[in-house]
């Protein structure tokens, strides 16, 4: 029995938002269902509160609390419906009415205010911050009736609008306790073009993808014809109901999550690691984080996403969700379920909130721990992960300065301490020398090549530990991190380095007045190679560091290395060329013989082509490129020729 129909308008205000709604905000209609069971979820929820705090609703059965979707071809209609705690019309008018009294003409006048400003700020980066869910369903429907009574009540209202101008009330008796929307469709080939959405494999692509973890079920009416054509009706359960991270974490198995990260990844293999955690106080969540065995083929392509979703209470919102994991984390996959969140929020809201800041904090916090645990506790594994992530959690030394000290402390690399273990900075510091005051290293494009170096030469003499770095982000993390645990990284192929080898060819210390002799007796080549060699070296001078090769090539301790200078080159950023540092090994043959033909015949131009022959084989002994091959390969055959 229905009342009489009381005719409201919507005001001038709310019908331009109701527009921008329908054609403009979501980019993806499918969401108008995902809005609506999350409706009649919160529904369910509050009537078994309300069962449990109410006079009067304590004899309320609350043993089948389900949400139904039912379809109706022939009248082109999709029903919404649930047995939750339903509305009076009172609250039916207010909360539909939300929309016109939660800021619609400032949303308009920011929108506005965008669009003249040519500003990047979209129609849905704002639209988070307006509760508009429900109106979504206009994106599909011609025309909204939603029936509801409140439990408890005797009597049920009728909403019903086509969203232009007007919305008609009208007083229902008869009408079960819960809330039903009936959309009446548009074509599915209207000019919107809108899906079938009375396809049964519609829906359920629908609600697999957004609602799977509702806690209530979603049930949904189904027919089947076998091959008789006896056709038989059956009632489905569409969603799972198995939010793995809502349930303590002594009630799930290591297959449930086994199989709930494969669900999620799309990988074939258990994960290494599993992190359950749940955040309660002023901003509650849950988060159900994994760290995979393997690094994904894409982890270093431009098109790689992150891997954590967000869900809203067990309602899924986006993949990809950036503000809650840093893009040196994106191999982790998982979920964050957020209490306090609004169904529509944006990217850029998230960006923006200070609540969702202190998650993405504290899951950085526990992903890191989590890797800590694996290292301090079982070496071969976390050697295995090291492999497969760590150069992507070296990124984290340029991104995430909060956290430098706990990447440093995970950070493992090849050393000549060991041919085939890698070593951490904490174990290289337990191995310094007495009196070593910084942590040594070397980069290059391989092990072998660094090793082979002239650069090692003193160290390999006085036994000092190497790291050997050759990733090429190696280059640039260890410019922006200026100690570990008190003791600085120092590149052995940059700046001067004292190892105290000076010690003459019968093994005595050498004096004061020896190396004073030295300097002296080179006093006038090394002026001269300066001056000959000025086009590719801003110095010559003589080295602490070499002990078998005749010269090394070094930059001053905060130059650009060759290897990085190539990597901005090839990054499209142009660079001034950095002048090096020839360096020279007084006590080799060549250098020596170098100095005497020097002293006797200074005009020689012989003596250019081999200072050139000099600063090209040592430029090649550290895997660098000749300026001119050419010419050297001609100098290199006619020096040859002359002395057979």
């Amino acid at each position: 029995m229905a009342n009489s129909v009381e005719t409201m308008e919507f005001q001038a205000e709310t019908r331009q938002l109701l527009r921008l709604v329908i054609h403009s905000i979501y980019s993806n209609k499918d969401i108008f269902l995902r809005e609506l069971i999350s409706n009649a979820s919160d529904a369910l929820d509050k009537l078994r509160l309300a069962s449990l705090t109410e006079d009067g609703l304590a004899d309320i059965d609350t043993t089948d609390l389900h949400i139904a979707l039912e379809v109706d071809t022939d009248a082109r209609t999709l029903t919404v419906r649930d047995n939750g705690i339903g509305m009076t019309r009172d609250e039916l008018v207010e909360l539909i009415g939300t929309i016109a009294k939660s800021g619609t003409a400032g949303l308009l006048e920011k929108m506005k205010e965008a669009k003249d400003a040519k500003d990047a700020v979209t129609a849905e980066s704002l639209i988070g911050q307006f509760g508009v869910g429900f109106y979504s369903a206009f994106m599909v429907a011609d025309k909204v009736t939603l029936r509801t009574r409140r439990a408890g009540t005797e009597s049920g209202t009728q909403w019903e609008s086509d969203g232009e101008g007007t919305y008609d009330l009208q007083t229902v008796d008869g009408l079960p306790t819960g809330t039903s929307v009936i959309l009446h469709l548009k074509p599915a080939d209207s000019e919107d073009g809108l899906a079938d959405y009375l396809s049964e494999p519609k829906i359920r692509q629908i609600v697999k993808r957004y609602s799977d973890f509702i806690r209530w079920p979603i049930r949904m009416a189904t027919e089947r014809t076998d091959a008789e054509g006896v056709t038989t009706r059956d009632i489905d359960t569409l969603n799972s109901m198995k939010a793995l991270w809502a349930r303590p974490r002594t009630e799930v198995t290591e297959d449930e999550y086994s199989e709930f990260y494969q669900q999620i990844s799309h990988d074939w293999q258990a994960p290494a690691e599993t992190i359950h955690m749940r955040a309660e106080g002023t901003f509650e969540y849950e988060a159900l984080l994994f760290i995979p065995s393997q690094a994904p083929f894409d982890l270093f392509s431009r098109e790689t996403k992150r891997g954590v979703q967000l869900y809203v209470k067990r309602v899924f919102i986006m993949d990809d969700c950036e503000a809650l994991m840093p893009n040196y984390l994106r191999f982790v996959k998982g979920v964050v379920d957020a209490h306090d969140l609004s169904l529509n929020v944006s990217r850029e809201i998230l960006q923006h909130d200070r609540q969702i800041r202190g998650v993405r904090r504290r899951l950085i916090k526990k992903v890191l721990g989590a890797l800590k645990s694996v290292q301090s506790k079982d070496a071969e594994r976390y050697a295995k992960l090291w492999e497969q992530f760590g150069r992507a959690l070296k990124e984290g030394l340029l991104e995430d300065t909060d956290n430098t000290e706990t990447l440093l402390e995970l950070v493992s690399a090849a050393s000549t301490h060991d041919p085939e273990k890698t070593t951490t900075l904490r174990e290289y510091v337990e191995r310094m020398k007495d009196g070593q005051d910084a942590i040594y290293y070397l980069t290059g494009e391989n092990r072998a090549m660094v090793e082979n170096s002239p650069h090692m030469e003193a160290f390999a003499a006085k036994g000092y530990e190497v790291l050997i770095l050759t990733d090429p982000i190696d280059e640039v993390w260890v410019d922006q991190v200026p100690a570990f645990d008190g003791h600085r990284l120092q590149s052995i192929a940059k700046g001067q380095v004292d190892l105290d080898l000076d010690d003459d060819a019968d093994g005595e210390k050498e004096t004061d007045a020896d190396k004073a002799q030295r300097e002296q007796d080179f006093a006038t080549l090394l002026p001269w190679l300066t001056t000959t060699l000025s086009e590719h070296v801003k110095q010559v001078r003589l080295s602490s560091r070499l002990t078998t090769s005749a010269a090394c090539i070094v930059g001053d301790a905060h130059d650009v290395t060759p290897t990085l200078e190539k990597m901005y080159r090839a990054m499209g950023q142009e660079m001034p060329p950095v002048k090096r540092i020839l360096e020279l090994n007084p006590a080799h043959p060549l250098v020596s013989a170098l100095r005497t033909a020097h002293a006797a015949n200074a005009d020689d131009p012989a003596l250019a082509e081999i200072a050139e022959l000099v600063y090209g084989s040592a430029l090649l002994a550290e895997g660098g490129e000749l300026p001119d091959p050419a010419r050297f390969t001609r100098l290199l055959t006619d020096r040859l020729t002359g002395t057979l």
